[in-house]
């Protein structure tokens, strides 16, 4: 997954960055809200954490305009503020969850994934098309009676898949979803990964498909 990161304390920040890069996910870190919106302006996420004091401004009001301008992305709001009237506040504004700071970073990771479960619909983790089986959580593929335990990019690589089975996933798009705005890469590389995946899912149904001059989708015959 994709996450941005709304948050000024550069220790937490860091903190927050490393604990969800070595569960998989590619997060962008904004110190203000206006670093914040020219994120949104130009990427798609699946999750935002948000802060609520921050150098330029209320991350409420953050909040608040981007639910007023049609905006869906699920949103957990970070804050000292523990007060039940903050709380109601920020869930009546359109946010999805509210974790109190000092948290746990096992809690985090885990509201993470209710919140995710609950936008699509579903109650577990594991996401299955066809005869193969994708849990990413666990890290895994499972192929009948193969199992395959991921890389980081890999599982990130067959998360954009197994959310979008069948249709065209442009290489740009999968470039977005891999590598964060700091990391300098070519469209190439997702030729490498894409190549790692097909090898893993040698003996399926499943296979992920090129389609010329458009990118990629994940098929079944």
């Amino acid at each position: 997954m994709r996450f941005l990161l709304v948050e000024d304390n550069a220790q937490l920040a860091a903190d927050i960055l490393d604990r969800l890069a070595l569960a998989g996910h590619v997060v962008d870190h904004a110190g203000d809200l206006g670093t914040a919106q020219d994120f949104m302006s130009t990427t798609d996420y699946d999750l935002i954490l948000l802060d609520i004091m921050l150098p330029d401004g209320d991350g409420r009001d953050f909040l608040n305009a981007q639910r007023a301008r049609g905006t869906d992305t699920p949103v957990i709001v970070l804050t000292a503020r523990s007060e039940v009237s903050d709380r109601v506040g920020a869930l009546d504004m359109g946010a999805d969850d509210y974790i109190p700071k000092p948290f746990d970073f096992a809690e985090l990771e885990a509201r993470c994934r209710a919140v995710l479960r609950r936008r699509t619909g579903t109650a577990t983790n594991v996401k299955r098309f066809g005869d193969a089986e994708f849990d990413p959580l666990a890290g895994t593929l499972r192929n009948g009676d193969k199992v395959v335990s991921l890389r980081n990019r890999e599982l990130r690589l067959l998360e954009v898949f197994f959310a979008a089975p069948g249709q065209i996933i442009p290489k740009p798009k999968l470039v977005d979803r891999l590598f964060s705005y700091d990391e300098e890469v070519s469209e190439n590389a997702i030729e490498v990964y894409v190549g790692r995946l097909r090898r893993h899912l040698e003996g399926s149904q499943v296979s992920i498909v090129t389609v010329r001059g458009l990118g990629y989708r994940l098929a079944v015959p």
